[in-house]
């Protein structure tokens, strides 16, 4: 069979698979729908010279999800992109798809359900927050494609996760959804305005012409909203009964089609009022919440490239005395035993043996340690550590995907698939609901067509009030509307909520576990005492010059200190010769022939400086001599952040146990949580004790929330049921949370508490007042008492009524 290139990508296909297309008398070939509008387009700009100097280069089509041929995801080349390989048993694979056309939980829902059902799938497991669907299957007995047309066939689309792609996609959804919303809303106000002179005139009379004009006008606006506003709900309505699966969609689409229907009856027929302005309100009022909950999702979508950021893309790999830049993630390329070379500042991104002398490196994403660690010449560093000293040489002993921080990222990655052990409320109450609405209203009509003698036109209009008066609007903002309210408070009060549904979680916290460093401490040692001060004002500028000069945690703060402090002596940089740091101990340089040393008081012995005796704190000290003269010292600890103390009482007053966990050492753990009145506390821990801890917790049935900063906190914030992260953290730390707190101050995880338990509060309010409402008004309904017009008045009422309450959240959160 003869073959061809698609005459967009260049990749070449069997003649069969192609469409072919007749432009300008030349025959082109495409593999895909967008290939051939990215073609048309480009030609149509006058751009075609693109082809030309794209020259042999193939491109990725622009849309898997339109291909026709789906064999293009049983390819090759997609296998080895974006497909994994299980090592113990090759005929598993797995593969993370983006699902398109999600837009409720009903639709989470039924796709594990067909998923999970079938031959060959061994898991499916689709994150609502990003719409990510993780899948493994047995290659033998199914392949992706055949999964793929699986998913299309209840209506939904999937197509490999990449982040280009996926971030053209998630605009391309959220312009779809923000330009329905803004048409339903246009038509919407318009049609109102022309209802209000409807209702006068069924009250005061009014002319069979205006009423017909009106009529025409209402018609064409709520035509607008319903078939294209609201085709979400006629397509999830669709699929949900081709499936056996009825939601709120059905309800929301059949009452208002019977609603339309009967109002294009009745203003033809002239035989009863027209509810145009109803239809066109229930699918504004729920679309909204689609597009509010579609911006949530968005803005909270994890972006696990940006987690796999955090290690350098690149090494330099020394062999036979040359120096090569190789991409790290190749396992052909960088192998156990080669030498890798790390500059000053960058991440060790392969697990190793150091071989020069001696290297000092920021350990904090690995144990959450603030002081350096010194590693001399034959002992082990560890991936995601940060060089600080001078360029090293260290040798592979494991693989990239093998590392310590590939390992912990994966981890996390794998944790962020799994969805929270949530159930909504409003949700599980809605999927009987309709059925039972539905049921209900058939019932109704027959019941008043054959027993009540009303005729058809009279039992469809009490059958239609029941639909309407029973409408969900009231039921659907229960909930959406209390959390939007509680997340705009929550963003007042610089906390950022990534999902709605976790204000519920976390009201329901039982358990809180906190990192120290850098969460409930402030994550650098602080100078709280000077214990011999000798400085003139020539001493400060050098003891200002030579701490400046390092990039030690501890010099950093003296440095700060002394520019606080001391300003009346006018510290200042002056030109040090000679500079050099010793390793971790301190630094050394010369100054008009005067020798200067700063750092601990074992390197100034040492150097030596003679100490004399001193009542001494617990903290770390720092002296400074010149001409072996101890003329300063300072005593550094790292001190509890403002309003820790205050948070933990908060947390034992609303009886909810407080845990501290850190990586750090037992001392200084033990001290933190003597000061804050906490009484369990683990230290030692590393990034994967935490996440074992965090599930022993969660085996015990307990809600758990854990507040951390750091990398070395994301497996556990990904564990965990609730993860808050302090907005100063770290990118990876703050992409494995649900709840970010900006400002970074502990006074906004007590309001974030606060206003989660207010909230989820509200929301019960909400519900019951729905339950309420329906349990009151549906048998006015059915026995006839009310009217369609009345009857969506009465359900607006109780939308009101949801609404107002919602926004008692504001007033009780000032």
């Amino acid at each position: 069979m003869p073959q061809y290139h698609c005459s967009h990508c260049h990749n070449i296909y069997d003649q069969s698979t192609l469409k072919k297309v007749s432009y300008n008398n030349e025959d082109l070939y495409f593999c895909c729908n967008g290939c051939e509008s990215v073609y048309m387009l480009l030609q149509r700009a006058d751009l075609g010279s693109f082809y030309t100097k794209l020259g042999d280069v193939n491109l990725t089509p622009p849309t898997q999800e339109h291909t026709e041929d789906l064999s293009f995801f049983d390819s090759p080349s997609f296998e080895q992109k974006y497909i994994r390989i299980d090592c113990a048993n090759p005929n598993l694979k797995s593969c993370a798809l983006i699902l398109t056309h999600i837009h409720c939980a009903a639709c989470v829902w039924l796709n594990e359900q067909v998923l999970n059902s079938q031959k060959g799938i061994k898991s499916a497991s689709i994150n609502y927050t990003n719409n990510r669907l993780h899948i493994t299957w047995d290659s033998t007995l199914i392949t992706l494609s055949q999964i793929i047309r699986l998913i299309r066939s209840i209506g939904y689309d999937a197509y490999a996760y990449d982040p280009q792609i996926q971030e053209n996609a998630d605009k391309k959804q959220t312009r779809e959804y923000y330009t329905r919303v803004i048409v339903a809303l246009f038509c919407t106000m318009n049609i109102m305005w022309i209802a209000v002179a409807q209702y006068s005139g069924y009250f005061l009379g009014i002319q069979d012409y205006a009423r017909n004009v009106l009529n025409l006008a209402s018609f064409l606006l709520c035509s607008l909203t319903l078939f294209y506003s609201g085709f979400a709900f006629y397509r999830g309505a669709y699929y949900g009964i081709k499936n056996g699966f009825i939601g709120m969609d059905m309800l929301v689409s059949v009452g208002s089609s019977l609603t339309y229907a009967y109002s294009i009856y009745a203003a033809l027929t002239h035989s009863g009022e027209t509810y145009f302005e109803s239809v066109s309100m229930i699918i504004t009022f729920v679309l909204i919440g689609k597009f509010l909950e579609v911006r949530s999702k968005k803005s909270a979508g994890e972006n696990l490239e940006a987690i796999y950021a955090f290690l350098p893309q690149n090494i330099t790999i020394c062999k036979n005395g040359d120096e090569r830049e190789l991409e790290v993630k190749k396992p052909q390329e960088v192998q156990v035993g080669d030498v890798i070379m790390s500059l000053p500042g960058e991440k060790i991104a392969i697990d190793g043996i150091l071989l020069s002398p001696k290297g000092l490196f920021d350990t904090k994403a690995i144990n959450g340690e603030s002081m350096p660690l010194e590693v001399n010449a034959g002992q082990e560093i560890l991936s995601g550590s940060i060089n600080l000293t001078h360029k090293i040489l260290y040798r592979a002993t494991k693989s990239f995907n093998d590392s310590l921080m590939s390992k912990l990222l994966s981890l996390v990655e794998q944790s962020l698939a799994h969805k929270p052990h949530i159930q909504n409320l409003a949700n599980a109450i809605s999927q009987n609901f309709s059925r039972t609405i539905l049921a209900i209203a058939l019932l109704c009509f027959m019941g008043w067509y054959v027993l009540g003698g009303k005729g058809v036109e009279g039992a469809m209009i009490i059958a239609i009030s029941v639909i309407i008066i029973a409408c969900p609007c009231a039921l659907a903002l229960a909930t959406p509307i209390a959390t939007i309210v509680g997340i705009a408070q929550g963003y007042k009060k610089h906390i950022l909520f990534r999902k709605a549904c976790f204000l519920e979680t976390l009201a329901k916290a039982q358990v809180i576990v906190f990192d120290k460093t850098g969460t409930l401490t402030l994550g650098k040692p602080q100078v709280c005492k000077v214990h011999r001060d000798g400085l003139d004002s020539k001493s400060a500028a050098l003891l200002y010059s030579l701490t400046h000069s390092s990039k030690h945690p501890i010099s950093l703060s003296v440095c700060a200190y002394l520019k606080e402090h001391y300003a009346h002596l006018n510290p200042h940089i002056v030109p040090l010769r000679s500079y050099e740091q010793v390793d971790s101990k301190g630094m050394r340089a010369h100054y008009e022939g005067a020798c200067v040393l700063g750092g601990s008081l074992v390197f100034l012995q040492e150097q030596g400086v003679a100490i004399p005796p001193l009542e001494l704190g617990e903290g770390m000290m720092f002296g400074f001599a010149r001409d072996r003269e101890l003329l300063a010292l300072f005593e550094l600890q790292d001190s509890p952040k403002p309003y820790a103390k205050e948070l933990v009482s908060y947390l034992q007053a609303q009886q909810i146990d407080t845990i501290l966990l850190s990586g750090d050492r037992e001392p200084s753990v033990q001290k933190c949580a003597q000061e804050l009145g906490i009484s369990e506390y683990h230290a030692g821990f590393s990034p994967l004790d935490k996440g074992a801890f965090i599930e022993n917790l969660k085996a015990q049935n307990k809600i758990v929330v854990m507040v951390g900063d750091g990398i070395n906190d994301a497996l556990a914030l990904s564990k965990s049921d609730i993860a808050i992260s302090m907005g100063a953290g770290s990118d990876i730390a703050i992409l494995s949370s649900d709840v970010v707190i900006l400002d970074d101050t502990l006074q906004s995880v007590q309001n974030a508490l606060n206003l989660a338990k207010i909230t989820f509060k509200t929301i019960k309010q909400n519900i019951l007042i729905s339950i309420i409402y329906n349990a009151l008004t549906i048998p006015i309904a059915l026995a006839g008492l009310i009217i369609p017009l009345f009857a969506a008045f009465s359900m607006s009422f109780s939308s009101i009524i949801v609404v107002l309450n919602s926004m008692r959240i504001k007033t009780q959160t000032k």
